[in-house]
């Protein structure tokens, strides 16, 4: 037996038609490796080549080249070196054999420094779906484009134990969904809103976010309500998880609930792990000023919430540090919208109680 292993290798080229010139440039290309005549090989892979750049290094005589409508391989070599640059879309596979494993080293770096592009800025809107009762054509869902940073860029806006229990919410994936319902409740102003877009954003790739226009109407018709538990696919892939946003629902899940909204909290729970949720993967978020002692038992029992956060404004210090000066901020601290205004330097116009001013006399 040969001491040298090549040397028992038939190298045959068998090309058909159903063979593509790319397919004849790969194979050329493994030629002088299999011999043994440039027994070394590295390669690299770029998810994006930035624009304009040829991947070949300096003194590259290019032997071969072929282009397809998806993909394109060019064969090139220089000296005691032979490159392959296979390229699709953006990205690209760079291998170099050569005679010495520096040189094949060398000439790869050669090839591929720089070449890496900035990777794709993530879009800054989301797509979010809005349901409402049309009087013309009854349960109707309609979609737009939605602004929304990224978390990094919104985490500042809250309270630090918001913040804390907001970075857990973010990162949720479907494995690990335990409740169906999502409770956000806290004073106006405090960012719940501004929450839910980013979470929509933070989710889009699992989860299609649709918001309810009118709450109230939906628990109390049925056949509204099993519209939307059916859903509308946004058109992406199929067995993505939903999550339906309804906003402002104190009525709904205070303690009283069960006497002033009849079978409303009942519908909803009955959405969320009921009958009525069985089979489907719908998750519920709500938001709510109301305190989370008034909140009804049943929302908030362990295993129904997947998460229970309560929004409230930034401490003193925090609205100092988001502001940049303590001028405006109370001793209690501050809203996130009181924080906006002061940055804009503007306050809401108020009429002063009449009763605040005992000196100010009478008047129509």
């Amino acid at each position: 037996m040969s001491a040298n292993p090549e040397a028992t290798l038939p190298i045959r080229l068998n090309v058909d038609d159903s063979d593509s010139p790319s397919d004849v440039v790969d194979a050329l290309f493994l030629g002088r490796f299999a011999t043994g005549e440039q027994p070394f090989s590295h390669s690299s892979s770029i998810d994006r080549v930035k624009k304009g750049v040829s991947l070949l290094p300096p003194g590259a005589k290019v032997l071969r080249a072929a282009r397809d409508d998806d993909r394109s391989a060019t064969l090139a070599e220089g000296d005691g070196w032979t490159l392959l640059v296979s390229r699709w879309n953006r990205g690209a596979d760079v291998t170099v054999t050569a005679t010495s494993e520096d040189l094949a080293e060398r000439v790869l770096k050669q090839a591929t420094e720089g070449a890496e592009d900035e990777p794709a800025p993530v879009p800054e809107n989301v797509t979010m779906g809005f349901w409402y009762v049309s009087p013309r054509r009854g349960p109707h869902r309609t979609t737009r484009q939605i602004a929304a940073g990224t978390w990094d860029e919104v985490r500042p806006n809250y309270t630090a134990p918001v913040a804390e229990a907001m970075d857990r919410l973010m990162k949720v994936t479907p494995d690990d969904i335990a409740g169906r319902l999502l409770l956000l409740h806290g004073p106006p102003g405090t960012g719940k809103t501004s929450a839910l877009r980013t979470l929509a954003r933070s989710w889009r790739d699992w989860c299609q976010v649709d918001c309810v226009l009118d709450p109230e109407r939906l628990f109390n018709d049925v056949g509204y309500l099993m519209d939307i538990a059916i859903g509308e696919d946004d058109g992406t892939a199929k067995g993505r998880w939903r999550l339906l946003l309804l906003e402002d629902c104190d009525e709904l899940i205070r303690g009283e609930a069960k006497h002033t909204a009849g079978q409303a909290l009942s519908r909803l729970l009955n959405l969320t792990d009921g009958l009525l949720g069985q089979g489907r993967n719908v998750l519920v978020g709500v938001t709510t000023n109301e305190d989370l002692e008034r909140l009804h038992p049943a929302v908030v029992r362990p295993g129904r919430c997947l998460a229970r956060i309560s929004v409230g404004p930034m401490t003193r210090r925090e609205a100092v540090t988001w502001l940049g000066t303590e001028e405006g901020v109370g001793r209690e601290g501050a809203t996130l919208a009181e924080l906006f205004a002061l940055r804009r330097g503007s306050t809401p116009p108020s009429v002063p109680d009449p009763r605040e001013d005992v000196d100010a006399g009478l008047y129509l």
